[in-house]
């Protein structure tokens, strides 16, 4: 998160990334594109954490009043990380708003806000505890996201107003709740894991396994392991 001259980020996605077997590193903003490509190169994978708003203009809209806060320097980082990873085939899983810019890298586009754009919505943005699961969401079958949580329906924490609004190939959707808002993305293939959720997973690793689930998973996957061992 980029607050004027401070960066900072929440210390439950490396608390997560750690208790999964994994080795965080926090990447600062830098201004050269070479530098970004360099740092991908060195990762086995990339966490996509949450954050302010995409700017709209990255998928061809002007915007809107319901728009939060943009910070384009971490869009324009955030997407050469995700150009370089994606080349070279390294995991990459997107939270919240890592969701909304993975797809958006991948051309698709987003509800720039919630409430302003679509008709009959959830409460996206909970008011309760940031570990409470608020509302379900439904997963499809045929999905990474099922063979992880072994589950169609599972319950899921929310803070958020936007969201992806059109997932184009090589991303197809997992996940989405009863109002029709797009949860997870998913994409790659055996060989390479893409994926995005919109809830925040690293808030509920300590209090359930379906968020202990998704990032144990990732970790092995950016560590070569076998799934399933």
């Amino acid at each position: 998160i980029e607050n004027e001259r401070k960066f900072f980020v929440y210390r439950e996605y490396s608390d997560a990334i750690v208790q999964a077997g994994g080795i965080p590193y926090f990447l600062p903003l830098v201004e050269k594109s070479e530098i970004v490509r360099d740092m991908a190169r060195k990762m086995d994978g990339l966490l996509l954490t949450g954050g302010g708003d995409v700017n709209p203009l990255l998928f061809g809209e002007e915007p809107i009043p319901g728009l939060g806060e943009v910070t384009p320097k971490r869009d324009e980082e955030e997407l050469e990380l995700i150009r370089t990873c994606y080349e070279e085939k390294k995991p990459i899983f997107g939270i919240c708003r890592g969701c909304q810019v993975l797809n958006v890298f991948m051309g698709g586009d987003l509800f720039q806000d919630l409430k302003e754009q679509k008709k009959s919505v959830l409460q996206h943005s909970q008011d309760a505890p940031r570990h409470h699961p608020s509302h379900s969401i439904r997963i499809k079958p045929d999905s990474t996201l099922f063979k992880i949580t072994e589950k169609t329906i599972i319950r899921v924490n929310s803070f958020h107003h936007q969201a992806a609004r059109s997932v184009v190939s090589p991303l197809h959707v997992s996940a989405t709740s009863s109002d029709g808002v797009i949860e997870a993305i998913e994409g790659g293939d055996e060989n390479h894991f893409i994926m995005g959720v919109q809830w925040h997973p690293e808030r509920m690793f300590d209090r359930c396994e379906d968020a202990r689930n998704l990032f144990t998973y990732f970790v092995k996957r950016l560590l070569g392991e076998e799934i399933g061992t």
